[in-house]
């Protein structure tokens, strides 16, 4: 397999074999596609719960658990907590 990088990733992986933490070009690419995997993998595990969630969500709204959000109420809040963050 050949792959063609621009310029800017080349001397990317050219830094990263100047460093000698890697011994070829290879040991590069295959260290970015394992990130890679592994943010795809995390990205998987987070959507799975989001969905999750949601069906949890509209559970509660068949259910009449849930009551209309106040907009205004969740700024206040929001604006609030950030005052006292700022002021730490």
């Amino acid at each position: 397999m050949n792959v063609s990088l621009p310029i800017e990733l080349e001397n990317y992986v050219q830094g990263k074999l100047q460093t000698g933490l890697y011994s070829s070009v290879s040991e590069v690419v295959r260290e970015g596609l394992r990130l890679l995997q592994a943010q795809e993998a995390l990205r998987e595990v987070k959507l799975k719960a989001l969905k999750q969630e949601i069906k949890l969500g509209l559970k509660d709204v068949k259910a009449n658990r849930s009551s209309p959000l106040d907009i205004d109420d969740i700024k206040t809040h929001g604006r609030q907590t950030l005052s006292k963050k700022k002021h730490r």
